[in-house]
């Protein structure tokens, strides 16, 4: 039975943002963390038409890293840093927003001209109190940087920390684990039970945990120190995170998270007062704070 091995069960909201949805699994309700991670959204799959693209403006955030994961399609993402760097499938932008960054993120010019393909996963995850306003920081870690594990018919990426024997180099400020699993026909892969808190996430096609047939675009919270085997009759693609739990909650709201309701009120007058640093070769445009955000949890 399912409830043998899986703790919770999160369901997603899926938003229509024009030409795409996005399927976002954490923060709910339910449940606002797993390990360090404390949002999850699943972008696309999507062909947008021919000359538009994703245009997400310049917007603030703080004591958080921001890790974006594509599978399909390409993101241009600058950053008040001065950081410009695009992003393909198989590689991972990681942003440290400690005190305060401002980012965009859009579709390239050159993949605009035929239409942009859209697929990838972006997460959010928190910052330890010791390390929460520490200062920003970006980093890209190329597709051939990250170790893949390739047994039994699956293709296992190690996108943050140590899987399986292998470690990826991307920077982690609390124990994390996080890895795209492909899975052809026939393939399987263990899912060991090291990590205090872990999820399994069907990102698309067709899989099963320890038998039992999971669902696309839900987040699998697994039971801690239970190992399983994931696998797959037909194939499929899916997301393996989590880390150590952490002691103490976070504050959502909006783009701001921290472990102080108070700091995130300050990040909202500061926003309003101009007080965050600007994007160099994107400052003619913002996103202004929304009366109501989609994205709000207060534990």
């Amino acid at each position: 039975m399912l409830d043998d091995f899986v703790l919770q069960t999160i369901l997603p909201s899926t938003h229509d943002l024009g030409g795409f949805k996005v399927h976002r699994t954490l923060p709910n309700k339910d449940r606002t963390m797993v390990g360090p991670f404390l949002f999850f959204d699943q972008m696309g799959p999507a062909h947008l038409e021919v000359g538009t693209g994703i245009d997400v403006r310049p917007h603030p955030h703080i004591n958080l890293s921001t890790v974006t994961y594509l599978f399909d399609g390409a993101i241009d993402h600058r950053d008040s840093l001065g950081t410009k760097a695009r992003i393909e499938p198989g590689a991972v932008n990681l942003m440290t927003a400690g005190h305060g960054i401002v980012h965009s993120e859009r579709s390239p010019g050159d993949e605009r001209a035929g239409g942009p393909n859209l697929s990838g996963i972006q997460t959010w995850l928190a910052l330890p109190e010791a390390v929460e306003e520490i200062d920003p920081a970006f980093e890209h870690v190329t597709k051939a940087q990250l170790p893949v594990i390739e047994a039994h018919g699956a293709r296992s990426r190690i996108i943050m920390g140590s899987l399986w024997g292998q470690s990826a180099p991307t920077t982690t400020y609390s124990g994390t684990i996080y890895a795209d699993i492909a899975l052809d026909p026939g393939a399987s892969v263990p899912i060991d039970a090291a990590a205090e808190e872990r999820a399994v996430y069907l990102a698309m096609g067709e899989a099963t945990l320890e038998g039992v047939k999971l669902e696309p675009q839900v987040l699998y919270v697994l039971r801690p120190g239970i190992a399983a085997t994931l696998r797959s009759a037909s194939g499929g693609r899916a997301m393996l995170c989590g880390g150590d739990a952490f002691t103490t909650p976070r504050h959502v709201w909006w783009n701001f998270v921290s472990s102080n309701r108070d700091r995130i009120e300050q990040a909202k007058r500061d926003w309003n007062a101009g007080n965050f640093p600007q994007v160099p070769g994107d400052e003619k445009e913002r996103i202004e704070i929304p009366a109501i955000p989609k994205t709000v949890s207060y534990p």
